[in-house]
């Protein structure tokens, strides 16, 4: 009984592999693609005949395969992020066979994974306790419009319009009341003369009395 399983089983392997190779080779070609764009190709994908052997192929840099299977043939495109693709050659297809893969993008979502700085709960409870709180955004408002620092980046900002127009209407105020006076030349002012003398003799006075 044994050995009449045995035959037929070795029957039916002959018949199958009868039958595969009765079928026409085919050259088959093609280019393999992302499926969210089909201007980016996938390299090295592994193309797997379910069919003869499981015999693999792999597509090269570009994403272009080409390689001699049979019509009916099952195969089994995979690669890394990628979902997995199945064609199969059809029948009387005049030993060509071109195709154009599309494999989608494989997403898996992660769970999120907090890393926290300290080793144990007591470094955390002594960092929290002498942890410095941050200023909230009204404390923050407060700081900046103060006086110090009001002082502070009037120094370094550049002018606004406002104020470039205040101090041109000022100098023009201004101008416009001194045009029809005389401004007095220092040169000409005695109190002048008197002061710079008298600032004079009190250097000399200094020096000689440091000596």
């Amino acid at each position: 009984m044994k050995r009449l399983l045995v035959v037929i089983c070795l029957l039916f392997s002959v018949s199958a592999f009868a039958q595969k190779a009765d079928r026409p080779l085919v050259q088959f070609t093609g280019v393999i693609y992302n499926a969210d764009s089909t201007k980016i190709t996938v390299p090295y994908v592994t193309i797997t005949n379910e069919s003869f052997g499981k015999t693999a192929t792999v597509a090269n840099y570009k994403g272009y395969f080409s390689f001699v299977a049979h019509e009916q043939d099952t195969l089994r495109f995979t690669s890394v992020g990628y979902d997995a693709q199945i064609i199969v050659i059809p029948k009387n297809v005049n030993k060509n066979y071109s195709v154009q893969v599309f494999l989608k993008p494989d997403i898996i979502n992660l769970p999120t994974f907090k890393v926290f700085p300290w080793a144990t709960t007591d470094e955390f409870r002594k960092d929290f306790i002498s942890m410095k709180l941050a200023d909230d955004d009204l404390e923050v408002a407060r700081k900046n419009l103060s006086k110090g620092s009001l002082a502070e980046m009037s120094k370094t900002l550049a002018r606004s319009a406002d104020e470039i127009q205040s101090a041109t209407a000022q100098s023009m105020h201004t101008s416009i009341l001194n045009s029809h006076s005389l401004t007095p030349n220092p040169l000409l002012n005695p109190v002048a003369w008197g002061t710079l003398i008298n600032q004079i003799t009190a250097g000399d006075k200094s020096r000689q009395s440091g000596n």
